[in-house]
């Protein structure tokens, strides 16, 4: 009896012991505020990138207020081809090369950053080109979310 009462005490505090893993506290990640934006290269990607960095950091008085600089450039090529030669599948990436410079502090830093994807040629054009599109769309958002990242990491590291 007393066995199984001091495994069941000892399985009990095991269970009951955490692993040391902590919750991120989220009003710490975006500790900054955007002045401007500037961006370079393809002007419908550098438009969307710019609002969701807007939109997604915290436009709040801010000790930590960046400049940033975008240069982002599309590449499209082919990556399957089927029997007769015809093109079934093409490859997009995103890249962008982000400058930023903390104001307060007088600090620049930079970073590169690269999404890619691919996406189905059909039969019908229009339906080809809205695939184009939602992949983009798609490459956009996790870019955003890399850039918010990186920046995050860097203002912690300046």
């Amino acid at each position: 009896m007393k066995i199984i009462t001091k495994s069941i005490l000892i399985l009990s505090f095991l269970l009951t012991i955490s692993c040391g893993f902590k919750v991120i506290d989220r009003s710490n990640t975006n500790n900054f505020k955007i002045k401007e934006i500037n961006t370079d290269g393809n002007n419908r990607v550098n438009y969307k990138i710019k609002n969701y960095l807007l939109n997604n950091t915290l436009q709040k008085d801010n000790k930590n207020v960046l400049s940033i600089d975008i240069k982002t450039k599309i590449k499209k090529k082919i990556k399957e081809k089927n029997i007769k030669n015809e093109i079934t599948k093409y490859e997009v990436t995103l890249n962008t090369n982000v400058d930023i410079y903390l104001i307060e502090k007088n600090r620049k830093s930079n970073f590169n950053l690269s999404v890619s994807g691919d996406y189905l040629v059909h039969s019908n054009y229009s339906s080809t080109i809205s695939n184009e599109k939602n992949l983009i769309d798609n490459l956009i958002e996790k870019l955003g979310k890399n850039i918010l990242k990186e920046i995050t990491k860097t203002i912690n590291d300046l």
